[in-house]
Formats: C-alpha cells, sequence, structure tokens
C-alpha cells in the first residue's frame, strides 16, 4: 500500500466516502473509512466534474453520475513526520513564515497537508483560507509570503510582479568566492539577474558564506547562476555534487524580505537569522 492510485467513475449518486470504502475493497486495497477521511483531509482525493478537476476534502461530499473520482495514495507523502514552519508575523490579510528545508511550497496530487500554505490555513488563529503568492524550493528554507484575502493576493502578487519586494538570501558555497559577483545570464530563456558577495571564508571547510539579492524569480535561479559559475551550494543534489549520502540540507536561506505594504500603508522588513553551516 505504498503507492497506489484508482480512478473510479461514479455511475449513480452516493456519499464519497462510502464509495471511496467499498471501492478501495473492491480493488484489493482495504483502507478503513477513518482512514479514507483522513487521505481526504490531507488533498489527496481528486474529483473531476464537467472536465474541472479539484481536491476533494468532505467525506459527505454528495457525488453524482458521471463525475469521476481520484485516489493518489503514498505513504511518503501522506506521513505527518516533517519539520513543521515557524510563524514570524500575522498581518490579517498576509502573514510570514519561516519555511523549514524540506517542506514544499505547495502540493502534488499525493497531498497538500505538509505544505507550508495548508499548514498555514489549519493553524493560524483566526482559521483562514492560504493562498500563495511566490514560492521557495523545496530545498530552501526562510522567509516566505502566505495571503489569507482575495485583497491580499492580489496586492502582494502585483509588488512581486512588479519587482517591489527585495529579497536576500545567504548561501554557502564550495571554494573561495572572491569579492562581488553580479550573474545575468537567462534562465530557461528568460531574463534572470543574481548579485553574491562574500560575507567570509573558512578555510577549514573551504567553504564561502555569501550574501545574494535577486533582481528577479526564476526557478532555481541562485543556485543554477552559482553552480554555473564554479560556486556549487552545498548540499545541492541537482546542481551541485552532493548526493543522496549527503546529511547536510542545501545551504540556502531567504534571509531578509522588505516592500512598501498596500494594504498597510507602511514599510515592511522581515529579516531572520539563517540557520547555516557558517555564520558571520
Amino acid at each position: 500500500m505504498k503507492n497506489t492510485e484508482l480512478h473510479l467513475l461514479i455511475n449513480q449518486p452516493q456519499i464519497a466516502a462510502d464509495f471511496l470504502y467499498h471501492a478501495c475493497l473492491a480493488h484489493n486495497f482495504p483502507l478503513s473509512k477513518a482512514q479514507i477521511k483522513l487521505v481526504m483531509q490531507k488533498g489527496a482525493v481528486w474529483l473531476t466534474d464537467k472536465g474541472k478537476t479539484k481536491r476533494l476534502r468532505r467525506a459527505k461530499t454528495q457525488l453524482s453520475s458521471g463525475q469521476e473520482l481520484h485516489l493518489y495514495y503514498n505513504e511518503a507523502a501522506l506521513s505527518d513526520d516533517f519539520s513543521h514552519p515557524t510563524l514570524i508575523a500575522d498581518c490579517g490579510d498576509y502573514s510570514l513564515w519561516y519555511k523549514p528545508s524540506g517542506m514544499m511550497s505547495q502540493g502534488s496530487k499525493w497531498g497538500d497537508h505538509s505544505t507550508i500554505a495548508r499548514f498555514a490555513e489549519l493553524n493560524l488563529s483566526p482559521q483562514r483560507p492560504a493562498f500563495l503568492v511566490h514560492r521557495l524550493d523545496r530545498a530552501t528554507q526562510g522567509i516566505i509570503v502566505v495571503a489569507h484575502s482575495k485583497r491580499g493576493v492580489r496586492e502582494l502578487t502585483g509588488l512581486f510582479e512588479q519587482r517591489k519586494i527585495t529579497k536576500k538570501y545567504q548561501a554557502v558555497v564550495q571554494g573561495y568566492f572572491d569579492g562581488v559577483r553580479e550573474y545575468k545570464t537567462d534562465i530557461d530563456g528568460r531574463s534572470a539577474y543574481t548579485k553574491a558577495s562574500l560575507l567570509r571564508y573558512d578555510i577549514d571547510t573551504e567553504y564561502s558564506l555569501v550574501d545574494v539579492e535577486i533582481g528577479t524569480g526564476r526557478k532555481h535561479q541562485i543556485r543554477r547562476h552559482l553552480s554555473d559559475d564554479g560556486f556549487a551550494i552545498v548540499g545541492d543534489r541537482l546542481h551541485g555534487d552532493a548526493d543522496g549520502n549527503t546529511e547536510c540540507d542545501l545551504q540556502l536561506c531567504a534571509y531578509s524580505l522588505a516592500f512598501e505594504c498596500p494594504l498597510l500603508n507602511k514599510k515592511q522588513q522581515f529579516v531572520v537569522e539563517p540557520k547555516l553551516l557558517l555564520s558571520i
């Protein structure tokens, strides 16, 4: 039962949890009704209706003929064994969190309970819906913003799109990183800008701690720019030479976020202390 998919056509009106329970038995995939409800709450059940597919969380949802249910069961994805984020600030229409390395920004078909958005939605008081307005790589730690209203989504998304948010990172890279370097190489055919400067060099490990500021937010931008220049980030299994046996997480942290907030009409700046191998 480690990795199973079921795609089930509804042929008569019935209750979602009951239908899934009997369908799982018929496919030699026995789940109790309590397990099914938990899997639904964790975002691993989807409903297709009139060509549109979305997560189905309510066990008592009334299903109709012609709809289709999808169950994606993966023990690792549904596990509760994940590091929890830390709330930095609750600003009403949005909140800021310290996302640990290994935590996803958004979910997959296998579930979303261990993502930053879903965690915020369930754990803020009072509870509010949660929407991503930007992302951090799964392996990257640091500050991430989650919106909780349509206005919050609109205003914050606009700031990111207009590049009116200053984002700073620290990274531990291999080798001696001398001075200040700017990178303007396109990422996946799109313009990208990264500026990195040396904070300190550790002669024993031959690692450099660098401060990084980006003007764009392309996928894996910092990791790719630094790696292409011969300064792979320590712990990078994708763009560096770290392998699956490496114990340390990716040594990249989004430690500072600053912007003029149109929701609160004031300058906002949030800074956290990076949890990296080197410190200043």
